[in-house]
C-alpha cells in the first residue's frame, strides 16, 4: 500500500494540491525487489522516477485501528523506491500502471524496529549525486494517522507493507545508473538500473 502526496513540496513539483486526506494506491507483490536486484526499466515507458520513502512493515492484522493503537501494530520499518513510469501515470490518471512494473517496489532487506524520528533525514543519491532530501516531519499525515486511515479501508495483514510518500527532487532513472536511498536510523538501499533491452 502507497501514499501519494503526503509531502507538500513534493505536491508541489508535480503540479498538485496536497489532498485533504491520504490518497491511496496500490503496488502488485510482483514489483518487489530487494537490495542489489535490478530496476527494469520497461519499453512501454520514456520517463521512469525514482521516490525513496520510509516503509512501514505491519506487524498482525489491523483493522479500523484508532492512530494510537498503530505503534503496537508495527513490526518495523526500512528504506524503499516506489519506482515510477511518470509518464504512464500521468496519461492513465490512475496509477496502476505506472507504479506496477515489475521491479518498481525496491524494498530493503534489513529492518528496524525503532520508530525514526521525525527529525531523520531521507535522500535519494543516483550515481553519487543527490537528488531527493527531506526529513520525516515534512510528511503531511504521519505514520500513525496513515495506518489508521489505510486500516478503515482494507484490513492490513501481517508482512503488509505501507509506503509513507516521498520528499520533493524526483527525477529520472536511466540504464546504468545506480540509486540509493537512506534514511537516518533506518539504514539504506542500493538498486541499479538496467533497461528490458539489455
Amino acid at each position: 500500500m502507497c501514499v501519494g502526496r503526503n509531502y507538500r513540496a513534493h505536491a508541489r513539483e508535480l503540479g498538485h494540491e496536497v489532498p485533504s486526506e491520504p490518497l491511496l494506491f496500490l503496488k502488485p507483490p510482483s514489483s518487489v525487489i530487494r537490495e542489489g536486484e535490478l530496476i527494469v526499466l520497461p519499453h512501454e515507458s520514456a520517463r521512469v522516477e525514482h521516490e525513496g520513502e520510509l516503509a512501514v512493515i505491519i506487524a498482525k492484522r489491523i483493522r479500523r485501528c484508532a492512530p494510537s493503537d498503530v505503534p503496537a501494530a508495527i513490526a518495523g520499518y526500512a528504506c524503499a523506491n516506489d519506482v515510477t513510469a511518470r509518464d504512464l501515470q500521468r496519461k492513465d490518471v490512475q496509477f496502476t500502471r505506472g507504479k506496477g512494473f515489475d521491479t518498481f517496489c525496491p524494498l530493503s532487506s534489513h529492518m528496524v524496529t525503532e520508530r525514526p524520528s521525525l527529525d531523520a533525514r531521507i535522500s535519494v543519491m543516483v550515481n553519487g549525486e543527490r537528488r531527493q532530501y527531506g526529513t520525516l516531519g515534512d510528511m503531511v499525515f504521519s505514520i500513525d494517522v496513515l495506518i489508521a486511515f489505510v486500516s478503515d479501508v482494507m484490513t492490513l495483514e501481517p508482512g503488509d507493507v505501507v509506503l509513507t510518500g516521498t520528499p520533493e527532487g524526483v527525477g529520472p532513472l536511466f540504464a546504468g545508473d545506480l540509486v540509493v536511498v537512506s534514511i537516518d536510523g533506518v539504514g539504506s538501499l542500493s538498486n541499479s538500473v538496467v533497461s528490458d533491452h539489455d
